[in-house]
C-alpha cells in the first residue's frame, strides 16, 4: 500500500497528464484567447477550473455517486451537455468572427466568459462520473475522505489554471498573426466543428462509464 505522500505524487502526475491532454477545455480556452482576449480566456479557464472543483465537491459529499448510479440523472445531464455543446458549435460554424470584438461588446464578452467555461464543464456528466471513479483511488487510509477529496479537486483545478495560463501566454507572441480576420474565422470554425463532434459524441454515447 502506498503512503499518503506517494499517493499524492501519483495523483499530481496523473492529473497533470489528464490536464494537458487535448480536449474541449483546451479548445475553448485557446479559441477565446485567439478570438477574444487574454483576460476573457483567463476567465473562461477560471470557469472551467471552478467547474472541476464543483464536481469534486459533489463527489466528496456523495452526490456524484447519484450520477454514477442513476441512469435517468446521467442521461438527463448528458443530453443537456450535448445540447449546449451543439449550440456553441453551431454558433461558431454559422457565425464565425472575422475580428476581435471591441468596445462595449468586449465588456459583454467578459461577463459571458466565466459562465461559458463553467457550464461547459458542469454539463458534461462524464467529468462527474470520472471523478467518482478517479478520486477515491488516491485517498489514503485513515484520512477524512470529504476534505481530502476537496484537496484533490483543488489541486486539479490549480493544475488546470496553470495549463491555461501557459496556453494563453503562448498565443501572445503570435497575437498579430492570430488577429487576422481569416485566422480568427478559421479558428472559430475549427473549434465549432470540434464542439459539434464532442456534442454528437456525448449525445450518441449511451454507454455508462
Amino acid at each position: 500500500m502506498q503512503s499518503g505522500s506517494g499517493l499524492l505524487i501519483a495523483y499530481i502526475a496523473a492529473a497533470s497528464l489528464l490536464t494537458v491532454t487535448p480536449g474541449i477545455d483546451t479548445a475553448l480556452v485557446l479559441r477565446t484567447a485567439v478570438t477574444r482576449s487574454a483576460r476573457e480566456a483567463a476567465l473562461t479557464g477560471l470557469g472551467i477550473a471552478t467547474g472541476c472543483f464543483g464536481w469534486a465537491a459533489l463527489v466528496a459529499f456523495g452526490l456524484g455517486a447519484v450520477l454514477a448510479a442513476s441512469a435517468f440523472a446521467y442521461t438527463a445531464l448528458r443530453w443537456l451537455g450535448a445540447a449546449y455543446l451543439l449550440w456553441l458549435g453551431y454558433k461558431m460554424l454559422r457565425f464565425p468572427r472575422r475580428t476581435f470584438v471591441t468596445g462595449s461588446a468586449v465588456s459583454a464578452g467578459r461577463h459571458k466568459a466565466f459562465p461559458t467555461g463553467l457550464l461547459t464543464n458542469l454539463l458534461n456528466p462524464k467529468v462527474g462520473v470520472f471523478y467518482v471513479s478517479f478520486l477515491p483511488q488516491f485517498v489514503p487510509a485513515g484520512v477524512r475522505v470529504a476534505p481530502y477529496m476537496l484537496l484533490l479537486g483543488a489541486i486539479h483545478a490549480l493544475l488546470g489554471l496553470i495549463w491555461f495560463a501557459c496556453l494563453i501566454a503562448a498565443t501572445r507572441p503570435l497575437a498579430r498573426f492570430l488577429a487576422r480576420p481569416s485566422v480568427v474565422q478559421v479558428c472559430d470554425r475549427l473549434t465549432g466543428g470540434m464542439f459539434l463532434a464532442f456534442g454528437l459524441g456525448l449525445a450518441l454515447d449511451s454507454r455508462r462509464p
